[in-house]
């Protein structure tokens, strides 16, 4: 293989990876937060009682949240798209 054999290969396989990149972050589902459903320790982030993601102390704490798929939140029992007080 001469130098340019190589350079076009490399710059081929650049590509290759720039588009299949490109092709799995358009595949990426819309995603929404789903109050209400967090079993303890599994929140996505922080609540009114604590500063950081796992840290929830018991299961369906109104005010935890997760991600979920676009339109699934109110499909699940107690599952709400706002915190509840």
């Amino acid at each position: 293989m001469n130098t340019k054999q190589v350079v076009n290969s490399a710059l081929l396989s650049l590509l290759a990876i720039g588009v299949g990149n490109s092709a799995l972050a358009a595949d990426k589902p819309e995603a929404e937060k789903c109050y209400g459903i967090v079993k303890a320790a599994k929140n996505d982030c922080q609540t009114a009682n604590n500063a950081c993601a796992g840290q929830t102390k018991e299961d369906g704490q109104k005010d935890a949240w997760i991600y979920v798929p676009k339109g699934t939140c109110e499909k699940i029992v107690g599952g709400s798209l706002q915190a509840k007080s």
